[in-house]
Protein backbone atom coordinates (compact mmCIF):
# COMPACT_ATOMS: atom_id res chain seq x y z
CA UNK A 1 0.00 0.00 0.00
CA UNK A 2 2.92 2.35 0.74
CA UNK A 3 5.00 1.78 -2.31
CA UNK A 4 1.37 2.35 -4.34
CA UNK A 5 0.90 5.50 -2.82
CA UNK A 6 4.63 6.43 -2.95
CA UNK A 7 4.79 5.51 -6.89
CA UNK A 8 1.30 7.63 -7.11
CA UNK A 9 2.95 10.82 -5.96
CA UNK A 10 6.24 10.37 -8.01
CA UNK A 11 3.76 10.15 -10.44
CA UNK A 12 1.82 12.93 -9.72
CA UNK A 13 5.15 14.71 -9.02
CA UNK A 14 6.62 14.22 -12.21
CA UNK A 15 3.32 14.85 -14.31
CA UNK A 16 3.61 18.16 -12.93
CA UNK A 17 7.21 18.90 -13.26
CA UNK A 18 6.48 17.28 -17.14
CA UNK A 19 3.92 19.67 -17.86
CA UNK A 20 5.54 22.87 -16.70
CA UNK A 21 8.66 22.26 -18.85
CA UNK A 22 6.14 22.17 -22.06
CA UNK A 23 4.71 25.18 -21.00
CA UNK A 24 5.69 27.45 -23.03
CA UNK A 25 8.16 30.50 -22.24
CA UNK A 26 6.46 33.95 -22.54
CA UNK A 27 8.03 35.25 -25.63
CA UNK A 28 10.54 38.85 -24.86
CA UNK A 29 12.18 41.42 -26.64
CA UNK A 30 15.60 39.96 -27.26
CA UNK A 31 18.45 41.40 -24.26
CA UNK A 32 20.82 42.83 -26.22
CA UNK A 33 17.63 44.96 -28.52
CA UNK A 34 15.56 45.48 -25.29
CA UNK A 35 16.60 48.63 -24.28
CA UNK A 36 16.57 50.03 -27.30
CA UNK A 37 12.85 49.33 -27.59
CA UNK A 38 12.21 50.31 -24.49
CA UNK A 39 14.27 53.60 -24.96
CA UNK A 40 11.81 54.01 -28.13
CA UNK A 41 8.49 53.37 -26.30
CA UNK A 42 9.47 55.69 -23.22
CA UNK A 43 10.23 58.71 -25.72
CA UNK A 44 7.05 58.15 -27.57
CA UNK A 45 4.90 57.55 -24.14
CA UNK A 46 3.28 54.57 -25.88
CA UNK A 47 3.39 50.51 -26.40
CA UNK A 48 5.88 49.87 -29.24
CA UNK A 49 6.03 46.33 -30.80
CA UNK A 50 9.77 44.93 -30.64
CA UNK A 51 10.83 41.94 -33.51
CA UNK A 52 11.84 38.79 -31.61
CA UNK A 53 12.87 37.61 -35.02
CA UNK A 54 14.15 39.53 -38.65
CA UNK A 55 14.98 38.30 -42.15
CA UNK A 56 18.75 37.39 -42.78
CA UNK A 57 21.50 39.02 -42.05
CA UNK A 58 19.51 42.17 -39.69
CA UNK A 59 18.81 42.75 -35.87
CA UNK A 60 17.11 44.73 -34.21
CA UNK A 61 18.94 46.37 -32.10
CA UNK A 62 18.30 50.16 -31.62
CA UNK A 63 21.76 51.81 -32.44
CA UNK A 64 23.74 48.61 -33.49
CA UNK A 65 25.12 48.30 -36.82
CA UNK A 66 21.90 47.59 -39.35
CA UNK A 67 20.23 51.04 -37.76
CA UNK A 68 19.64 53.04 -40.72
CA UNK A 69 16.95 55.65 -39.83
CA UNK A 70 15.80 56.71 -36.07
CA UNK A 71 13.38 59.34 -36.07
CA UNK A 72 10.90 60.63 -33.94
CA UNK A 73 8.11 63.29 -34.92
CA UNK A 74 7.05 65.80 -32.57
CA UNK A 75 3.49 64.28 -32.83
CA UNK A 76 5.39 60.83 -31.26
CA UNK A 77 4.91 59.47 -34.48
CA UNK A 78 8.24 56.92 -35.07
CA UNK A 79 10.08 55.10 -38.09
CA UNK A 80 12.58 52.92 -36.88
CA UNK A 81 14.59 50.91 -39.82
CA UNK A 82 17.11 48.64 -40.62
CA UNK A 83 19.06 47.60 -43.54
CA UNK A 84 21.75 45.98 -45.15
CA UNK A 85 23.73 47.06 -48.47
CA UNK A 86 24.60 43.53 -49.97
CA UNK A 87 28.03 43.11 -51.44
CA UNK A 88 28.74 42.80 -55.51
CA UNK A 89 24.71 43.23 -56.40
CA UNK A 90 23.92 40.36 -54.05
CA UNK A 91 20.92 43.07 -53.08
CA UNK A 92 19.81 44.79 -49.99
CA UNK A 93 17.87 43.93 -47.04
CA UNK A 94 15.70 46.96 -45.75
CA UNK A 95 12.74 46.49 -42.67
CA UNK A 96 10.69 49.97 -41.37
CA UNK A 97 8.93 49.54 -38.04
CA UNK A 98 6.56 52.64 -37.87
CA UNK A 99 4.06 54.16 -35.07
CA UNK A 100 1.74 56.53 -34.96
CA UNK A 101 0.44 56.80 -31.13
CA UNK A 102 -3.01 58.13 -30.28
CA UNK A 103 -3.65 58.26 -34.35
CA UNK A 104 -5.15 55.76 -36.26
CA UNK A 105 -5.46 57.09 -40.00
CA UNK A 106 -3.60 56.36 -42.48
CA UNK A 107 -0.57 59.45 -42.63
CA UNK A 108 -0.27 61.00 -46.10
CA UNK A 109 2.69 61.41 -48.08
CA UNK A 110 3.45 63.78 -51.17
CA UNK A 111 2.43 62.94 -54.33
CA UNK A 112 5.15 61.20 -56.37
CA UNK A 113 4.22 63.74 -59.57
CA UNK A 114 2.47 67.18 -58.43
CA UNK A 115 0.97 68.47 -56.11
CA UNK A 116 -1.38 67.52 -53.21
CA UNK A 117 -1.04 64.80 -50.99
CA UNK A 118 -1.77 60.45 -51.13
CA UNK A 119 -1.79 58.26 -48.62
CA UNK A 120 1.29 57.08 -47.59
CA UNK A 121 0.16 53.19 -47.87
CA UNK A 122 -2.21 52.24 -50.54
CA UNK A 123 -3.67 49.25 -52.71
CA UNK A 124 -4.43 46.85 -49.91
CA UNK A 125 -4.40 43.18 -51.04
CA UNK A 126 -5.44 41.28 -47.98
CA UNK A 127 -4.92 40.66 -44.10
CA UNK A 128 -2.65 38.56 -42.24
CA UNK A 129 -3.26 37.36 -38.56
CA UNK A 130 -0.86 36.14 -35.92
CA UNK A 131 -0.31 37.04 -32.31
CA UNK A 132 -3.19 38.74 -31.65
CA UNK A 133 -2.46 41.10 -34.67
CA UNK A 134 -4.66 41.64 -37.46
CA UNK A 135 -3.07 43.12 -40.14
CA UNK A 136 -4.01 44.37 -43.64
CA UNK A 137 -1.22 44.48 -46.23
CA UNK A 138 -0.27 47.06 -48.82
CA UNK A 139 1.44 47.06 -51.51
CA UNK A 140 1.97 50.51 -53.17
CA UNK A 141 3.18 52.73 -50.29
CA UNK A 142 4.91 56.01 -50.45
CA UNK A 143 8.13 57.58 -48.58
CA UNK A 144 10.72 55.46 -47.00
CA UNK A 145 7.86 52.26 -47.41
CA UNK A 146 8.05 52.94 -50.78
CA UNK A 147 8.49 48.94 -52.88
CA UNK A 148 7.65 47.42 -50.01
CA UNK A 149 4.80 45.39 -48.78
CA UNK A 150 3.43 46.45 -45.76
CA UNK A 151 1.24 45.42 -42.76
CA UNK A 152 -0.91 48.23 -40.89
CA UNK A 153 -3.09 47.66 -37.75
CA UNK A 154 -4.28 49.01 -34.43
CA UNK A 155 -3.64 49.16 -30.85
CA UNK A 156 -4.86 51.09 -28.37
CA UNK A 157 -5.79 54.07 -30.56
CA UNK A 158 -2.75 53.59 -32.55
CA UNK A 159 -1.58 52.75 -35.45
CA UNK A 160 1.53 50.59 -36.24
CA UNK A 161 3.41 49.08 -39.75
CA UNK A 162 6.38 46.86 -40.24
CA UNK A 163 7.78 46.59 -44.19
CA UNK A 164 10.09 45.04 -46.10
CA UNK A 165 11.57 46.03 -49.15
CA UNK A 166 10.73 43.72 -52.22
CA UNK A 167 14.34 43.63 -53.94
CA UNK A 168 16.77 40.75 -54.35
CA UNK A 169 17.30 38.40 -52.04
CA UNK A 170 13.84 38.81 -51.40
CA UNK A 171 12.89 39.30 -54.54
CA UNK A 172 9.39 39.05 -55.24
CA UNK A 173 6.21 39.84 -53.15
CA UNK A 174 5.77 36.15 -52.10
CA UNK A 175 8.99 35.60 -50.27
CA UNK A 176 8.42 39.32 -48.46
CA UNK A 177 5.03 38.18 -47.13
CA UNK A 178 6.63 35.11 -45.83
CA UNK A 179 8.64 36.92 -43.74
CA UNK A 180 6.53 39.47 -42.88
CA UNK A 181 3.65 36.75 -41.45
CA UNK A 182 6.96 35.39 -39.50
CA UNK A 183 7.86 39.16 -38.33
CA UNK A 184 4.33 39.45 -37.22
CA UNK A 185 4.31 36.35 -35.65
CA UNK A 186 7.20 36.81 -33.33
CA UNK A 187 6.37 40.83 -32.03
CA UNK A 188 6.35 41.50 -28.56
CA UNK A 189 4.49 44.57 -27.19
CA UNK A 190 7.09 47.22 -25.05
CA UNK A 191 4.99 49.21 -22.60
CA UNK A 192 6.62 52.49 -21.97
CA UNK A 193 8.30 52.48 -18.18
CA UNK A 194 7.01 55.43 -17.02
Amino acid sequence: MRVTAAAGLVALALGVLAQGATAAPRASCPATWAKGWQVLADKVAASVYCPTWMPNPLDARIGGQYEDIYSIGKDRSYLVSFLEHGDLGSGDVHVNFRGYPGRTRIPRCPAPVGKGTLPCFGDPVGHMSANGIHATVYQVNQGADQWHVLLAWHYRGGLYTVSQHVINPYDSATRVRRNLQRLLKSLVLVRPAR
